[in-house]
């Protein structure tokens, strides 16, 4: 177990470079299990869950290496074996081995996957796609002779589900159309991917058309990750600091900035980084749906920013029970009333406070609420943080925050 000491109160100021996304690196890494060849990904983020990706596709027979910025993944010798269930335990993304190893493999069995348990995560739609497609279930494992077209329709945008069904039909026989995708920036970022590898892949509003190909090594860079530019704004605002991001993905944040200024968040822009300042707050509501809304994994990181505030309320629509972390901010005196899915959020006064990690975003929320209030605070669990957010001790000492994680 990891645990993060910080001795808050101090306004950070300094620059940020934001991090490639773990949210599109993740589809990539899987979507390479389909290739034959060898992929070349740059800024693939140095974190918890990119490390347990990589190791399952170890397992399989992937040769990796690194080289400066670039990854490269040669996914030529592959052979199935039954996925190492600690690995698939450890993130949600292992739920992409269900189109990628149906896709290469022929074979995939259901599985404990893993990730952060603040919500009741089923994986119907999921299963639902791999059966469209012509796989077959026996003994909680799904199997096929060779995926064939169709056509895939969800009910509910669902990234995962929209993710996994991409993957069996990229390679697939025929042509397969998708209706009621999930629009994220990381969806768009495994397209282009999958084209890259000679995948016939296109996506037009909530729905996708692929003509199923044999697929090559391909060629990408990983977007910025908005969910941790987010974050560095908030901490930024929360510490009464300034902080600029470099290689923020503005064009994918326009729910998030529009939002910020709602509540009165002053922010500048060039080229490709941000500085934001709040002189004086307003009472905010925010709701968190599919995109082009505002971001689930963020409503939990605007939590203390409304609390050290105007207070202010959040709707939650994708995971509607997804609130668990406001016991854990408790603890720093943050005070909040939960309605099924909407959460009061009051002004409050945050102080120094010893807890345990919730889950990833909500272990950020409480790593800003330790960062803004004077003195020592210890959070413990820090290694769940540390699966989404690359060098994250270094980046917060450059800007200032005194903070050490240990072991």
């Amino acid at each position: 177990m990891k645990r993060i000491v910080v001795n808050g109160g101090i306004p950070l100021h300094g620059e940020i470079t934001v991090s490639g996304s773990k949210n599109a690196a993740l589809p990539i890494i899987f979507a390479c299990i389909l290739t034959n060849g060898v992929s070349e990904i740059e800024d693939l983020p140095n974190i918890g869950d990119v490390r347990v990706a990589l190791d399952l596709l170890r397992s399989f027979g992937a040769l990796i290496e690194s080289h400066g910025r670039i990854t490269f993944i040669d996914t030529r010798e592959l052979s199935y074996t039954s996925p190492d269930l600690c690995l698939v335990e450890k993130i949600r993304a292992s739920t992409y081995l269900l189109g990628s190893c149906l896709s290469r493999f022929g074979r995939c069995p259901i599985m404990s996957f893993g990730g952060c348990n603040f919500s009741s995560r089923p994986i119907d739609m999921h299963i639902a796609a791999c059966i469209a497609l012509g796989a077959r279930m026996d003994n909680e494992t799904l199997s096929c002779d060779r995926l064939k077209g169709g056509i895939i329709e969800f009910d509910k945008a669902s990234v995962g589900a929209t993710v996994n069904a991409i993957l069996l039909s990229a390679s697939a026989e025929g042509e397969t159309f998708i209706r009621g995708c999930a629009v994220e920036p990381h969806i768009d970022a495994l397209i282009s991917f999958l084209n890259s590898c000679g995948a016939s892949v296109v996506r037009q509003g909530r729905d996708v058309r692929i003509v199923g190909k044999e697929l090559h090594g391909g060629k990408i860079r990983v977007i910025g990750d908005m969910i941790e530019a987010g974050s560095y704004i908030a901490i930024g605002l929360m510490t009464g600091g300034n902080i600029k991001l470099l290689n923020t993905p503005v064009a994918d944040m326009k729910a998030v900035l529009h939002s910020l200024s709602e509540m009165g968040v002053e922010i500048s822009f060039l080229n490709h980084s941000l500085e934001a300042s709040l002189s004086e707050s307003r009472f905010l509501s925010i709701t968190a749906s599919p995109y082009p809304g505002f971001p689930t994994d963020l409503q939990p990181i605007m939590a203390p920013l409304l609390a050290r505030n105007s207070g202010g309320e959040i709707i939650e629509e994708v995971w509607r029970d997804r609130f668990g972390y406001l016991k854990t901010l408790s603890a720093f005196g943050i005070g909040s009333t939960v309605d099924r899915n909407c959460a009061q959020i009051y002004h409050s006064v945050i102080h120094n406070a010893i807890v345990t990690v919730p889950d990833l975003r909500g272990g950020m929320a409480a790593l800003m609420c330790a960062l803004s209030s004077k003195g020592r605070s210890e959070i413990y669990s820090a290694e769940t943080i540390l699966r989404g957010y690359e060098n994250l001790e270094e980046k917060l000492r450059a800007v200032g925050a005194e903070i050490e994680i240990e072991n």
